[in-house]
């Protein structure tokens, strides 16, 4: 099946569009509330853009198991993102830490992400790629909450992040989704689900706020952030359901909709008590 330029095109185009808003959020409100607005954003696209490629359920359901699979490594990402600062400070001079840990980080998730793809496609016969997605999605949320309660303090922003680099962020999510979305045209469903949750919009927030703003607000940021990304494993589990039976559109808005009220509202009040409301000390 060849891909729909079409489609490709403007899930592409909202997921960069989507990754700027976010950035301007993130440093405006502080890394307590701005972590924690991970609302699904671009997997709606990727999720419309990907059905409208395989237009069948199994194929879907395959891709987007591995989302949550996918999320969970990304929860490993911004792990690294917040404990590897003051590690390699140690041992690198100040402007190496960056340029390091961002190297750490994506090598990290590219290597994990290639085997996970691998290993859930040769025991889909055996072990349901939906099992798997499933026992993720809970250890995200467990692996969220305990960031969040052993977070450090996650401040504001008092500097804008440039156009460049927000345009730059733009760009690599829009690559991200637009790839997922061919890929899933090429029979290729575990592949393109993990690669719609590659960590772009992620590795753009924490470079930019790290260049705009210090170490300090990416560093406090990544604990929320980790709690709140579960609800794109949400999402992509709830869309199984929801897309065979009212379609991409009509689904991907329900979707959005049940997964947004029944955890990322939650989780934001929690947080938000947690670190900006001070029951932390911070």
């Amino acid at each position: 099946m060849s891909p729909d330029p079409v489609s490709v095109f403007f899930a592409a185009l909202f997921a960069g569009i989507v990754a700027i808003l976010s950035t301007v959020l993130l440093e405006r409100i502080g890394g307590a509330l701005g972590g924690i607005v991970t609302l699904p954003t671009t997997i709606v696209p990727a999720s419309v853009g990907i059905w409208s490629e395989v237009l069948d359920a199994s194929s879907f359901s395959s891709a987007m198991s591995m989302v949550p699979i996918g999320m969970l490594l990304n929860l490993l990402f911004l792990g690294v993102w917040r404990v590897s600062p003051g590690f390699l400070s140690h041992f690198l001079d100040e402007s190496f830490i960056l340029p390091a840990i961002t190297a750490i980080s994506v090598s990290l998730w590219v290597v994990t992400a290639g085997s996970s793809a691998l290993i859930v496609e040769q025991s889909s016969e055996s072990i349901k790629p939906v099992s798997i997605a499933l026992l993720t999605t809970i250890a995200s949320v467990l692996l969220g909450l305990w960031a969040v309660k052993t977070n450090p303090p996650a401040p504001s922003g008092k500097n804008s992040v440039g156009i460049i680099v927000l345009l730059f962020r733009g760009l690599a999510a829009a690559v991200a989704i637009g790839a997922s979305v061919w890929i899933a045209s090429l029979n290729l469903p575990f592949v393109s689900g993990i690669i719609s949750v590659f960590p772009a919009i992620f590795l753009t927030t924490m470079v930019s706020l790290w260049l705009s703003q210090g170490p300090h607000v990416p560093v406090g940021a990544a604990g929320p952030m980790m709690l709140g990304s579960a609800s794109v494993s949400i999402y992509a589990l709830i869309s199984i359901v929801i897309f065979p039976i009212y379609g991409p559109w009509v689904g991907s808005i329900l979707t959005w909709l049940i997964s947004v009220l029944l955890y990322t509202i939650p989780a934001g009040l929690w947080t938000w008590r947690k670190l900006d409301a001070g029951e932390m000390g911070v």
